[in-house]
C-alpha cells in the first residue's frame, strides 16, 4: 500500500479524533441517522448519476488508490534501447519472442505486437496514441465518480441539517426532544464535510496523479517502439527516452565525457 495514503489518512483522523476526545469524548459525535442521511444520501445521488456497471468499479478504483504504483521509468529506457539495438542487429521479426514476454509492460508488449506485423511508424504511432487518450479517459471516470462523491457529501450533510430543524421547531414544546433533533441537524454537516475532505476528493486527486504518472510511462514506451519503427540509432533514441527523465536520473549526462581540467588543453 502506498506509504503516503496510509500517513495521510492517519494523521486526518486521529488528529481530529484527538481534537474531539479533548472536547468531550467521541460518543457526543455519533449519530446513527445523521450517518445514513450522508452516506445513503451520497451513494443514492452517486448511483442516479452513473450507470450501475460504472459504480460497481469504485473498488476497483479504490485499489488503484491506496497501492503502491510501480512505474520503473529507467528500467522501460534500458529495455527499448536493448530492443532498438536487438532490431537493428537481427531485423524486426527478431522481437516476436519479445513480444509474448509477461515481464514486460503490457503497453510495450502490444507495440512489439504492432512491429512484428509490420505496421509503419506513422500508424504505430497513431494506434498508441489512440490507445493512451483511450485510456486516460477511463482513469479519468474513476476520478470523477469520487469528486461527485466528494460534491455530494457535504450537500446531504445539508439536507440532514435542515430535516434536523425541521424535527427541532415541530417539537418546541417538548424540551427532550430539541438535543436529539440539534443531534442530527449538525452532525450530518459534520459528516458530510468528513467523508468530502478525507476521504472521497483526496481519493480522486489520488486517481488523477495515478493516471498522469502511468500516461507519462505510456508515452515514453510510445516514443521508444516508433523509434525501433524507423531504426534509430541506440544512442539517439536513449537521448530522447531520458529527456522524459528528471537530469539526475539520466544515465547519458551521467556516462558523458568529463569536462577539462582548468589546466588542460582546451
Amino acid at each position: 500500500m502506498d506509504f503516503a495514503t496510509i500517513l495521510g489518512v492517519i494523521s486526518a483522523f486521529s488528529l481530529v479524533f484527538a481534537a474531539i476526545a479533548t472536547g468531550g469524548g467521541l460518543l457526543v459525535f455519533w449519530n446513527l441517522p445523521s450517518l445514513l442521511i450522508v452516506v445513503g444520501g451520497t451513494f443514492g445521488a452517486t448511483l442516479i448519476s452513473y450507470p450501475l456497471s460504472e459504480f460497481f468499479n469504485l473498488l476497483r478504483y479504490l485499489k488503484n488508490a491506496l497501492f503502491k504504483d510501480n512505474l520503473p521509468l529507467s528500467e522501460h529506457i534500458d529495455t527499448l534501447v536493448k530492443l532498438v539495438r536487438e532490431s537493428r542487429k537481427e531485423g524486426i521479426l527478431a522481437l516476436e519472442n519479445r513480444s509474448n514476454d509477461m515481464s514486460l509492460d503490457p503497453f510495450m508488449r502490444q507495440g512489439l505486437v504492432f512491429l512484428v506485423d509490420g505496421l509503419k511508424a506513422e500508424m504505430i504511432e497513431d494506434i498508441l496514441a489512440l490507445d493512451i487518450e483511450s485510456t486516460r479517459e477511463r482513469h479519468e471516470l474513476g476520478a470523477q465518480i469520487f469528486t461527485s462523491m466528494g460534491t455530494v457529501a457535504p450537500a446531504m450533510g445539508l439536507v440532514g441539517t435542515l430535516i434536523g430543524l425541521v424535527q427541532m421547531l415541530q417539537t418546541m414544546d417538548d424540551p427532550a426532544s430539541i438535543g436529539p433533533a440539534m443531534a442530527i441537524a449538525l452532525l450530518t454537516t459534520f459528516y458530510g464535510a468528513v467523508l468530502a475532505n478525507f476521504i472521497f476528493l483526496p481519493l480522486a486527486g489520488k486517481l488523477r496523479r495515478r493516471s498522469h504518472r502511468e500516461l507519462f510511462a505510456r508515452r515514453l514506451i510510445a516514443e521508444g517502439i516508433v523509434a525501433i519503427a524507423r531504426g534509430d540509432n541506440p544512442q539517439v533514441v536513449r537521448y530522447r527516452l531520458e529527456s522524459f527523465l528528471p537530469p539526475n536520473l539520466r544515465k547519458s549526462q551521467a556516462a558523458a565525457v568529463p569536462p577539462l581540467l582548468s589546466g588542460g588543453r582546451r
